[in-house]
């Protein structure tokens, strides 16, 4: 069972995305641990634009966070100071990624997390995501690198915000998934 299946196996959205990669698993597990997931600039982009709403509610911690995102590498460590948490692995076939919180709120509403919470009861007005990254080897011996995120609402109320929020942002998170996959599978190969 992956990972994803077992702390999320119902949702109300979800997004997958998936590569070829000419690397072995461990190679590529390891490119995602130490990649910059956001090399692409669009990517900081998309980023810095989910941050601002936060220059509003606090403009100096706000516009803090928009240069992080536009200046520096974002890899799964940094990802982390921005509340996203690991919640398990399986090296080298899948690592899961949570995070929970009003996402729809200005200043995100994040809630702090590990699995045991993010497996616990949810709090109303909120929401729960899972994000994997999962490698499996191909008979060819090609791998298949793919991305899956997904989410689940509390109540009718969380879903409704939600929805509204996942219309707009859902075209620009698939395009940083797809990056993110495009990111990893180049780091996996040069390193081969």
């Amino acid at each position: 069972m992956r990972l994803i299946d077992e702390f999320l196996p119902e949702y109300d959205a979800r997004e997958f995305h998936r590569t070829q990669v000419h690397a072995s698993p461990s190679r590529i597990y390891c490119a995602f641990r130490s990649t910059d997931l956001a090399d692409a600039m669009l990517v900081r982009i998309c980023l810095a634009l989910r941050a601002l709403p936060g220059v509003l509610l606090s403009p100096m911690r706000g516009l803090r966070h928009i240069r992080i995102r536009l200046g520096t590498s974002m890899t799964l460590r940094e990802f982390e100071t921005h509340g996203f948490r690991v919640l398990a692995e399986n090296p080298p076939h899948e690592i899961l990624i949570g995070l929970m919180g009003s996402f729809w709120k200005m200043d995100g509403g994040l809630l702090p997390i590990d699995s045991t919470t993010f497996k616990g009861s949810q709090l109303p007005g909120t929401a729960r995501v899972a994000w994997n990254f999962s490698v499996v080897e191909q008979k060819n011996g090609m791998c298949e690198l793919a991305t899956e995120t997904r989410v689940i609402c509390s109540d009718a109320k969380s879903r409704r915000y939600f929805g509204l929020y996942w219309a707009i942002i859902r075209p620009g998170s698939g395009l940083i998934r797809r990056y993110m996959l495009r990111s990893i599978r180049k780091k996996a190969e040069s390193a081969t």
